[in-house]
Formats: structure tokens, sequence, C-alpha cells
């Protein structure tokens, strides 16, 4: 067991677990984060991603001792009111149906509009590509995205 101290959601965490134990597990077992799903365990699926100093990862193949001193932020992390631009996009343009993937989704496409003002289509499939949706809702989930990069310009002051 090893001590491994991080920020989690902008508050410092400090987990007593082994240091090879896959984030995913930390977050979820130990910390109680259980918006950031279990997917696939190999990093093929992105229901398990999470920025780590803003980057988003997946989670179920990182070390959590690899997080140390670093930045976590988790589904839960993004707002606690859903008015973070992505939350608000996806929930007007009714993107969730069975809802599994969408905390991957969410933290993948907020990862995207927070280093890019306005993605192109081409962005947004490159961008979201590692993250799959069994219910097939590309294309509103690539709708949502542009929307969220508007109110994210709006909120930044900008007009698009």
């Amino acid at each position: 067991m090893a001590a491994v101290k991080f920020t989690l959601n902008g508050k410092s965490q400090t987990v007593d677990v082994a240091p090879q134990m896959p984030l995913l597990w930390a977050l979820r077992d130990t910390l109680g984060m259980t918006g950031t799903k279990f997917g696939c365990g190999m990093a093929l699926c992105g229901a398990c991603t999470v920025h780590i100093n803003g980057q988003p990862t997946r989670s179920c193949t990182t070390q959590v001792s690899t997080v140390a001193g670093k930045t976590v932020t988790t589904i839960e992390g993004l707002s606690s009111d859903n008015s973070h631009p992505v939350q608000k996009a996806w929930i007007e343009a009714d993107v969730p149906q069975c809802g599994y993937c969408q905390s991957g989704q969410i933290m993948t496409a907020a990862a995207l509009v927070a280093k890019t003002t306005n993605p192109s289509d081409s962005d947004i499939d490159e961008a979201m590509r590692g993250n799959l949706c069994r219910c097939g809702t590309y294309q509103a989930i690539r709708q949502a995205v542009h929307l969220a990069a508007r109110y994210q310009a709006q909120a930044k002051g900008g007009a698009q």
C-alpha cells in the first residue's frame, strides 16, 4: 500500500491503495466517484475517461501512482448543477439513450472544447473516435460538441 496524494475535483485527496491499482477503481471504490464507468478495462471504449491535468485519460489503465501531485477531474467535477457548457449542450441536444458511455463522452468533449474554440466535424471525429457508444448517438454527440463550443465561447465573452 502507498499513500497517493492528488487533487480531485478541486479538493486535495489521499488514497492509501496499491500503487498499481487502476485509477478507475481508486475513484469508484475508494473515493465514491461512481460517475466514471468501467467499460472494457483496456482503454478501448472511453467510458472511464477523466481529465488528468486537463488531458482526457482512460482511468482503467492508468495506475493510481501516476497521478501523485496531479489534478484529476471526473464527471462529478465538471459542475455540480450541469452548468458546464458540454453538460448543457448534451441536455439540449438530448444525446443520451442508455447513458452508460456518456460520462466518458462528456469528459472527452469537455477537453476538446477547452482547447479548440470552433472544432470542425473532423476535429470532433478525431477527438471522440476512441469513445464508443453502443446506442449509436454519434450524430447527436457531434451536434452537442458544436453547441458546447458555442456555449464555451459565449462564456468566455466571444461570439460564434
